[in-house]
């Protein structure tokens, strides 16, 4: 119980608890009552997040440290954790959602995409995730599977200040930007050109999309000097940055690119130290809903907002799609609030990944997300 309390109070706040008041309190045994202090219809998506794991009370027995080995909740215990760089995990035969098919987990944090792909096609791994493209081919067509995600590689522009806290100077990196060509080139076609902040994986949304209103028009970049960061955890996003560099440049910008490894960049992008980020961002990771990437990515309490946005008209139509209760109207309101957000600027949607996972030939039962939770569950086996 003590895991919710400490998210609703942490700096910054968990994304999915993003303008999000709760209080949580034990209700009797294997009971927890949650209450918010305005109507969430969103809840339950909420408490569903990566970002809310439930861990035991021991997780918390050091203080300013929490360790989730043994304290955890699924089909396998995690038991030991090496650093960032690799983690074991024993079948937990008592876990409620059945007996998990597969022994263990031995897993490997591969930050380099080449050297992953080369331990998945030389027998060093049963499973690669996130192949880069530039990598797939070297995979033959029976261990490549490609899933449309619902994950949208984006530029934010810093709006409070730099260069683009003019909208003018952001309509003119929006008309400087190919995102064909991104897609075409730097994914090799593993990849769709940008709609909005929600892609083609998300079905329900391209019928639904509302036209943008109220754009500025744009100003000459007339030599404008601005940085633009992004990180290389993701192969592809340097080079993505850099295929922008030039288009900014065509288009009269003086460009600097900052790389760098995302935990060395976090805190300088949410402080708006850049004048833009390139941001491959899961729109439905954090609790599945719509409405609430919009809440922490683009309001003005938003605790992910890495464009640094306070809109008035976003915050209003972001809190009216908050309260919908009704499923497909609460798609419509997301839509109205993503045309709101697209207005302003603040984002350019570049494209929307596919994620190309490799899978051995005597692997079944992989999990192949589009909201990439998941990859190894109870049938997965050997």
């Amino acid at each position: 119980m003590s895991t919710l309390p400490r998210a609703a109070g942490a700096e910054p706040v968990t994304a999915a608890l993003s303008g999000v008041e709760l209080t949580a309190e034990a209700a009797g045994d294997r009971r927890v009552r949650v209450t918010t202090v305005e109507p969430d219809p969103a809840l339950p998506l909420r408490l569903s997040s990566p970002g809310l794991v439930v861990l035991s009370s021991k997780a918390y027995a050091e203080k300013d440290a929490v360790s989730p080995v043994g304290t955890a909740t699924g089909p396998f215990e995690l038991t030991k954790v090496t650093g960032t760089t690799a983690a074991t995990l024993d079948r937990f035969d008592d876990y409620w959602g059945g007996r998990a098919q597969a022994s263990g987990v031995d897993a490997k944090f591969i930050a380099d995409g080449t050297a992953r792909t080369n331990a998945m096609r030389t027998g060093g791994a049963d499973i690669a995730e996130a192949v880069p493209v530039s990598q797939a081919t070297s995979l033959d067509e029976v261990a490549r599977r490609e899933t449309g995600t619902t994950r949208t590689t984006s530029l934010l522009l810093n709006t409070q200040k730099g260069a683009f806290k003019d909208p003018k100077a952001r309509a003119a990196a929006r008309e400087a930007i190919d995102t064909s060509d991104l897609a075409r080139g730097v994914y090799e076609g593993h990849a769709d050109p940008g709609v909005g902040i929600y892609g083609p994986a998300l079905t329900w949304a391209a019928d639904k999309r509302v036209k943008p209103a109220g754009r500025a028009g744009a100003a000459a970049a007339d030599g404008t000097s601005v940085t633009v960061a992004t990180y290389d955890n993701r192969p592809e996003l340097p080079e993505v940055a850099q295929v922008l560099k030039q288009q900014l440049e065509k288009a009269g910008f003086k460009v600097k690119l900052e790389v760098r490894e995302y935990s060395r960049l976090e805190s300088d992008a949410l402080a708006g130290k850049f004048d833009a980020f390139v941001s491959a961002r899961n729109t439905m990771l954090d609790t599945g809903d719509p409405v609430s990437i919009l809440a922490g990515d683009y309001t003005c309490n938003g605790s992910y907002n890495l464009a640094l946005l306070c809109d008035k008209k976003v915050d209003r139509a972001v809190a009216e799609a908050e309260s919908v209760t009704d499923t497909a109207k609460r798609q419509d309101a997301a839509m109205t609030a993503e045309a709101a957000v697209l207005g302003t600027g603040a984002v350019v949607p570049l494209v929307h990944q596919r994620i190309i996972t490799g899978v051995g030939a005597a692997i079944s039962g992989v999990l192949l997300d589009p909201y990439e939770r998941g990859l190894v569950g109870v049938g997965t086996r050997r």
